[in-house]
């Protein structure tokens, strides 16, 4: 299993086996913290209680003196040790103590038991099956398919739910019968019995029972916050860089750094030939503004095109967007400049409300108290400039697709219902098979999975609590996220996810989150004269790759047409490849693709290869293992 795991950990690598054959913890390590006395597996003082994770403590420092003033005996100074010893004093209600982001497994030596623990917004992924008997746990997944004693099977249901949500929703995965632990949650395997409990989720007070102060001082209150997030993410014995996109999100961060550490800090970005994608004006801005030490990588479609199989491998489940490409050569960029660490800032949107999403939620939720209205839906038209609703035709079209469950808006997914929506027209191009395999809709079943409190929150809430449990920690944090740095043994870290920031963020009033259709409202008063007015003011830019030009703006390389190849369609079963040809023609033609094309062209390539590297792979290592056992 290691072997799989080494681009994760190449530092180093252990194994612990229990005496008596009831677990074994291995771990492939990427030293940042401790670099000589950090190696895992690692143990308590009476090696009762043994540790494999991957991740950090952000707060170790603290719990260990807290920890020590409580009679622990620390043998090294890094951050793994606190996780043993704090178990030791706190029981399960360790994970209360930690400040981190973490995939954990914690053998109880004592009690035969077995902790898996995943952070609290997802940002490190943590896997298991049962097979024969036996749990199997990973970070990545590609790491327990060795152990399976048949090829794996792709999973209907989460195939269904990736081309609505744009990723299986937890704890699914595309694997059938392989779960994720979701994020906030723990797994306990003790009896021969796994049992899992939430020990933190996103929470926020029932309508109109929100944090009291005027926004400056919930401004200083967030300021505050958000620096000593930062000053905690910066604790490594290895040198720390940052991300810098020139929006507002990575902009306040690098600024924080430089405000409240002296360290020599190195930024990274990423620039697009095609215009309308590119930031670098902006990252220029604060390059100039604070000085920095900056490196940047322009990235060309044709790097799409070469980069992306490998991104599938390491995703490890198909996307709809080419994003993540671009920035495994970040990733690239910054490991080959020697850091392994770069604070990201990404979070921001889903905590402080930064979304396009959010503002449609709300001129919808506007709009359905009146939906006979005709200058409310209007309003779209400041989100979406180039909306045409001049005409009959533009206002027709404005209404049939905004104005979707307009007629219900308190019902759970009303601020996502346009988003999924449209990606779930990307699955007419699936083939009968998956069709028939499918007994309910992706929708159907998360209303049950939803806090009992759900229904009294504010709308804007309930809006930030589907995107932190579909898109963000699925798919950002996931696909887009640890996956793209990890495949360069680069850790991010991410102080806007900070539980701390969360909490506060949550118990904020809406309005002072998004005031009117002003995003991160609070955000921006709190960077205050800490960046330039152009950075302070300037609309949320989504970050977006070209996704169908990438393949198909030149001859488009022999694996596009090997994997959409009616033969290969055929074979593997998941599309009908007459409709699948369609949509090629119209790529190879130059035609204007609608959005969902873009998305149901990058899908299906994706599905295809990751049917390749983890399916068709599997039979061709099994063939090769016969072969060499009969020679």
């Amino acid at each position: 299993m290691l072997p799989a795991l080494r681009h994760r950990g190449p530092d180093g690598h252990g194994v612990y086996l229990d005496r008596r054959g009831a677990a074994g913890l291995g771990h492939t390590r990427l030293s940042i913290v401790d670099l000589a006395g950090g190696a895992q597996p690692m143990t308590n003082e009476d090696r009762t209680a043994w540790v494999s994770f991957n991740g950090e403590i952000f707060n170790y420092i603290e719990l260990r003196e807290t920890l020590i003033r409580a009679g622990h005996q620390f043998r090294t100074h890094s951050d793994t040790e606190v996780i043993v010893h704090a178990y030791e004093e706190y029981g399960d209600d360790f994970v209360q103590q930690l400040n981190g982001q973490f995939a954990i497994a914690l053998w109880d030596v004592i009690r035969r038991r077995l902790l898996l623990i995943r952070d609290r917004t997802g940002i490190l992924p943590l896997f298991y099956t049962v097979q024969n008997g036996r749990l199997l746990f990973a970070s990545e997944i590609k790491a327990i398919l060795p152990l399976l004693p048949a090829a794996p099977r792709l999973s209907a249901p989460a195939l269904d739910q990736t081309f609505t949500f744009w990723a299986p929703r937890s704890p699914n995965t595309l694997f059938e019968g392989i779960f994720e632990v979701p994020p906030g949650r723990m797994a306990v395997l003790e009896n021969g019995r796994l049992r899992e409990s939430t020990y933190w989720d996103w929470r926020f007070p029932a309508d109109g029972d929100y944090l009291d102060g005027s926004p400056e001082v919930l401004a200083d209150q967030l300021y505050a916050l958000l620096a000593d997030a930062t000053r905690i993410r910066l604790r490594a014995d290895v040198p720390v860089g940052a991300y810098l996109s020139g929006g507002l999100d990575s902009s306040a961060l690098v600024a924080l750094i430089r405000r409240h550490s002296d360290a020599h800090l190195k930024t990274f970005s990423i620039g697009f030939e095609e215009q309308s994608l590119d930031e670098s004006r902006f990252q220029q801005q604060m390059v100039d503004h604070l000085g920095l030490d900056h490196s940047r990588i322009v990235c060309r479609t044709s790097d799409i095109a070469a980069e992306f199989p490998d991104t599938i491998l390491h995703t490890e489940t198909p996307i709809l967007r080419t994003a993540p490409a671009p920035m495994r050569c970040l990733s690239g960029l910054v490991r080959a400049a020697g850091y392994k660490v770069v604070l990201t800032g990404e979070g921001s949107d889903e905590v402080l409300g930064g979304y396009d999403l959010f503002k449609e939620a709300k001129i919808r939720q506007f709009w359905a108290r009146s939906p006979q209205s005709e200058w409310r839906p209007a309003l779209l038209r400041k989100l979406y400039p180039y909306l045409d609703t001049s005409g009959s035709q533009g206002k027709a079209y404005l209404r049939k697709f905004y104005g979707i469950g307009l007629e219900d808006p308190s019902r759970p997914g009303f601020s996502h219902l346009t988003r999924w929506f449209t990606t779930a027209q990307c699955k007419v191009f699936f083939s009968q098979d998956i069709v028939s395999a499918l007994r309910d809709d992706a929708t159907d079943g998360l209303v049950e999975t939803l806090p009992s409190a759900f229904g009294s929150w504010h709308p804007f809430n309930r809006a930030q609590y589907l995107e932190s449990k579909t898109l963000m920690g699925s798919y950002l944090l996931c696909s887009q996220g640890d996956r793209m740095l990890m495949a360069n043994s680069v850790e991010g870290r991410f102080p806007f996810l900070d539980h701390r920031v969360i909490e506060f963020a949550n118990r904020l009033h809406p309005n002072v989150k998004m005031r009117a259709l002003n995003e991160k409202y609070l955000l921006k008063r709190a960077m205050m004269g800490h960046l330039p007015p152009d950075i302070l003011q300037r609309h949320k830019q989504p970050y977006r790759a070209p996704d169908i030009p990438a393949f198909f703006a030149a001859r488009p390389p022999e694996y596009v047409e090997d994997m959409l190849s009616e033969q290969t369609l055929r074979q593997y079963g998941y599309f009908d490849h007459n409709k699948v040809r369609f949509l090629l023609n119209k790529a190879r033609r130059g035609s204007s693709m609608a959005y969902k094309d873009n998305m149901a062209l990058v899908g299906i390539l994706s599905t295809q290869l990751w049917h390749y590297h983890f399916i068709d792979s599997f039979s061709r290592a099994t063939s090769a293992a016969s072969a060499a056992s009969i020679t």
